[in-house]
């Protein structure tokens, strides 16, 4: 463990950082940390279980990324979010301009999944514990889905740049992508269908880009994928973890607590 904390430590240190952005770009040609790409922005306040994730890195550094509540107490989201502390946010639209909805969580641990490898990111799921006030936790997405196919018209959102050369948003935003079949995933070299879903038609403009791992795809309402990664050019298709071969472990966790 210590000598992954190296090796990590070294990588983290080609980062570069700003505030609410951190992203890393590596020769396999992806970019770890995504983002929405020609979406809209959503209406406020549609979803209070949308969770903006402010993390401490092990550097010091400020980053942040999505999530959402699956129980009164746990938020899923990437376990590449993984941080020295993290704050959660709920009920918020703007993350610059503090509401009535909002309400601020530390949180008090992080479960990542222990598959979780950082250098291909498989496995990048993570549960974090707190406790959400009632409010936030009503008509919570359903979550706990069987294996969906390529085809489908999914929803992606999240807080973050909508472009290469574009400025942070400030404001949720949505994209209406398409769900690939494994192919159209093949240029990325740790690609699993079975854990992972290939999501963004690569003729189109809409995709996942930098600023918000660990944000939701929802298909039918239906919580199917989480934000992983995608290319540095930000060009579809991105790759999402896939939440049903994780039902098992994240049912194990709640029913711990």
């Amino acid at each position: 463990h210590r000598g992954l904390s190296s090796i990590r430590s070294k990588v983290k240190a080609l980062w570069v950082v700003s505030f609410h952005l951190l992203s890393l770009t590596q020769d396999l040609g992806f970019s770890v940390s995504v983002e929405i790409i020609s979406g809209i922005e959503s209406k406020p306040h549609p979803c209070p279980y949308m969770a903006h994730l402010e993390i401490i890195t092990d550097q010091g550094y400020v980053a942040s990324c999505g999530g959402f509540l699956v129980s009164q107490e746990f938020v899923l989201t990437a376990a590449y979010c993984k941080g020295r502390k993290i704050t959660v946010t709920l009920g918020s639209h703007d993350i610059k301009q503090e509401e009535s909805t909002w309400q601020k969580l530390e949180v008090s641990e992080q479960i990542v999944h222990p598959n979780y490898n950082f250098f291909t990111n498989l496995n990048d799921i993570m549960l974090l514990k707190s406790q959400a006030d009632p409010r936030h936790g009503d008509n919570l997405p359903a979550h706990w889905s069987t294996f969906i196919p390529p085809g489908r018209m999914c929803r992606a959102a999240g807080w973050g740049r909508t472009g290469v050369m574009e400025s942070v948003s400030d404001t949720l935003r949505e994209v209406k992508l398409r769900l690939m079949d494994a192919k159209a995933c093949n240029h990325y070299t740790f690609y699993s269908h079975k854990l992972q879903i290939c999501v963004g038609n690569p003729r189109k403009t809409r995709s996942a880009y930098k600023g918000d791992s660990g944000g939701p795809l929802f298909c039918a309402e239906v919580a199917q994928g989480i934000v992983s990664y995608g290319r540095t050019d930000a060009k579809a298709p991105a790759v999402f973890t896939r939440i049903s071969p994780y039902v098992p472990w994240i049912n194990e966790i709640l029913k711990k607590q």
